[in-house]
């Protein structure tokens, strides 16, 4: 052997970067094995695009971010039930913020409601946002109107609730406030999905759920202050502790057991249209929760009890339905009937059919636009090459799935009807509540609101189609049918994030 091809030793330097090298891959392979690799890929997504939209959005430019935190603000300052407000309009409910926070929302709700239009940033002055948000939070306050969200429980809340606090508690200013009552928001919704992918970490399933929860609207709202945040992390955990002890058959663990019990009871306080999704615990046999003896009937105290908790609320917030119409515009004050609705559906249910099937032609190309993404009030569709992205990890991520053999087909067939019937609830919740008496369509359904319904949703469709992508000599798909996932995500997320700063800032 020559002198130019003889190996020689590594040197100091080459073998301590070859000992770092192996042992971040040996962290790695650890990681990914205990946590999961789509609980990785999530907290990295999720984390990082949920913090430029936190950051990137003008304060209170997320979908009806201005009564949100009013909701939110109350919450924190222990105001559990709807407050009337006077009000010149008419009913009213709404709360105090400080004036500071309020001057801010003022000026954002001129902001998004006049901007000039394409080729024009939506954003008239930056200089303002910077100016509104460094002023300080004083003892001075304002009352604000948010009948909507005064419909809405505290439990949605609780996480934006504690980012108020913690920025009173270190005197933030008014913008800081607002930034970190979002990311308190995120903070919850990366734990509580982190924690169900956890769950799935063993199955490919656990890539179904990763496409629900990196949805570029689902980490947009996660980024912005909304009730729907926490919303959409505990149907997505109460979704996949239903697939893992449902339709994999796998026994779920004590912390897992406690997880989806506890979500059957507080879901159903979020938002009403998901109680039935919440109430499907029940089918989940005990033996499988590690419930035994007395400890069976757990599982339907905690169905009963979220029931009776929605049940409770929906009394205590149905007064605020009077006050919603003041949402419209000023020519459909007063039309929203909520009793008038009901009535219309029991004695003319045709009627109310043939406007659903209306609604449904003139728009379902925006229901299913939405549910990738509408960005918040600058009301930003999320471009083509986002949608094509997000239908390939849905085709990839369904694909690789398991092949269930349970529930039977009854037990199947409740959990069918049982999503048709949310479905259903939510087009029927926002024509009773939403809706002008005799509007030609249901008015106020949006793509975004069928997110939580997603998971399981997928999951009676694959325990009733055999079909799944197969990989050289008819195995599984591998960590390329994963990777194909994640990058889909990533061009999703990023061209959404491109598209909206270049509408809104650039």
């Amino acid at each position: 052997m020559t002198a130019d091809t003889e190996t020689r030793p590594a040197g100091p330097e080459q073998a301590a970067g070859g000992s770092a090298l192996t042992r971040s891959r040996r962290i790695g392979v650890v990681l990914m094995r205990r946590v999961g690799p789509a609980t990785v890929a999530f907290t990295l997504l999720a984390g990082i695009f949920g913090l430029v939209f936190a950051v990137m959005s003008p304060p209170f430019w997320g979908h009806d971010e201005l009564t949100q935190f009013g909701r939110a603000y109350q919450v924190a300052h222990r105001g559990l039930t709807p407050t009337r407000i006077e009000d010149d309009r008419g009913v009213s409910y709404g709360g105090e913020v400080p004036a500071a926070v309020e001057a801010l929302m003022g000026y954002a709700l001129n902001d998004y409601s006049h901007n000039p239009g394409e080729p024009y940033p939506d954003v008239a002055d930056p200089g303002a946002y910077q100016r509104l948000g460094d002023a300080p939070i004083t003892d001075e306050r304002k009352i604000i109107w948010f009948t909507n969200t005064a419909a809405y429980s505290a439990v949605p809340y609780v996480p934006n609730a504690i980012g108020i606090r913690f920025a009173e508690l270190i005197d933030a200013d008014a913008g800081t406030m607002v930034r970190l009552t979002r990311l308190s928001g995120l903070a919850a919704y990366l734990l509580v999905v982190g924690f169900a992918l956890w769950a799935l970490r063993k199955h490919r399933i656990q890539w179904l759920a990763f496409t629900v929860a990196v949805l570029p609207i689902a980490v947009f709202q996660a980024g912005t202050v909304t009730a729907d945040t926490l919303t959409n992390a505990l149907a997505v955990l109460v979704s996949v502790l239903l697939v893992k002890g449902l339709f994999l058959g796998e026994r779920l663990g004590r912390i897992e057991t406690v997880a989806v019990l506890g979500t059957a009871i507080l879901l159903p306080l979020c938002k009403p249209t998901y109680v039935l999704l919440a109430m499907l615990v029940v089918l989940i046999p005990a033996a499988r929760m590690g419930l035994d003896g007395w400890r069976r009937r757990l599982t339907w105290a905690c169905a009963a009890l979220g029931a009776i908790g929605f049940a409770m609320w929906m009394k205590i917030a149905a007064p605020t339905g009077e006050g919603t119409s003041l949402m419209r515009p000023r020519d459909q004050w007063y039309t929203v009937d909520t009793g008038e609705q009901l009535t219309g559906i029991i004695t003319g249910p045709f009627g109310f059919l043939r406007t659903f099937w209306e609604s449904i032609l003139r728009r379902d190309q925006e229901w299913f636009t939405e549910f990738f993404g509408e960005l918040g009030f600058a009301y930003i569709d999320v471009p083509a090459t986002a949608v094509v992205a997000c239908l390939l990890a849905f085709a990839v991520s369904v694909g690789m799935a398991e092949r269930f053999e349970q529930p039977d087909f009854r037990r199947t067939l409740v959990v069918a009807l049982t999503m048709a019937a949310s479905v259903a609830m939510i087009y029927v919740t926002l024509y009773m509540s939403f809706t002008p008496v005799g509007y030609y369509i249901i008015d106020g359904v949006q793509g975004r609101y069928f997110i939580p319904l997603a998971i399981v949703s997928f999951a009676v469709l694959l325990r009733w189609m055999p079909f799944r992508l197969r990989g050289p000599g008819d195995r599984a798909p591998g960590r390329y049918a994963a990777v194909t996932i994640v990058v889909a995500a990533l061009i999703s997320l990023t061209t959404s994030v491109a598209k909206y700063h270049i509408y809104v800032w650039a």
